[in-house]
């Protein structure tokens, strides 16, 4: 009796829950069983290339609990990760997940830092994978003249993502100019410059002139 008077008062809690404004939880509620499909349980255009015509050449597709409902409460997500020739998958962390990351075409410079500031670092080929450890800083890189193509799978329905650059200089509302300047030493002008380059995420190049840089 205490058992089903307990389960009863969970059902109604998440009840409340679902009408109390603001209240935001890390996946979903689970959906009635009797109205489950096996569509509940796929997801189609894994296949399908991600645009990388922007300023870092390169496009992570990540399907997560938003994009494929089948993985709430499992756990596991995974990413498509592209890359254009010299490509880079800018310094970021997962603050949910830990992630495993599998090339499958190409070849890219990888690493992550540990929290005493230690690099760890590798040239990944085709075939070759690397463990990003949850938390701690990680890129990738496109050393080649041709498209690159990797898979990475995650320890979470939604490991998050927090770009090193966007989380300091991009943020919104601004942090604050003193903190920036004397956390990294500069003045004011360079924040500036910084911020110009990070508060708009939709910036676009010419991938040939990316090319021709290296």
């Amino acid at each position: 009796m205490v058992r089903n008077a307990w389960s009863l008062g969970t059902v109604i809690l998440i009840m409340q829950l679902m009408w109390i404004p603001g209240v935001v939880v890390n996946g979903k509620l689970c959906k009635d069983p009797n109205h489950v499909t096996i569509n509940d349980f796929l997801f189609k255009g894994f296949n399908i290339r991600g645009d990388t015509y922007n300023t870092d050449g390169a496009n992570a597709t990540l399907i997560d609990i938003n994009r494929f409902p089948g993985v709430n409460t499992q756990g596991v997500s995974l990413a498509r990760v592209d890359f254009a020739p010299f490509g880079l998958n800018t310094p970021h962390w997962h603050p949910r997940g830990s992630e495993i990351f599998a090339v499958v075409e190409g070849s890219l410079y990888a690493g992550f830092v540990t929290s005493d500031n230690k690099l760890y670092d590798t040239i990944l080929k085709k075939g070759d994978m690397i463990v990003f450890p949850q938390g701690l800083i990680h890129f990738q890189a496109n050393i080649k003249r041709t498209d690159a193509l990797a898979v990475a799978s995650f320890g979470s329905q939604n490991p998050g993502r927090v770009n090193v650059a966007n989380g300091v200089f991009g943020t919104k509302p601004r942090i604050l100019d003193g903190v920036l300047t004397k956390a990294y030493q500069v003045d004011r002008k360079v924040v500036e410059q910084l911020r110009a380059q990070f508060l708009n995420e939709n910036m676009s190049i010419n991938t040939a002139e990316l090319i021709s840089t290296y």
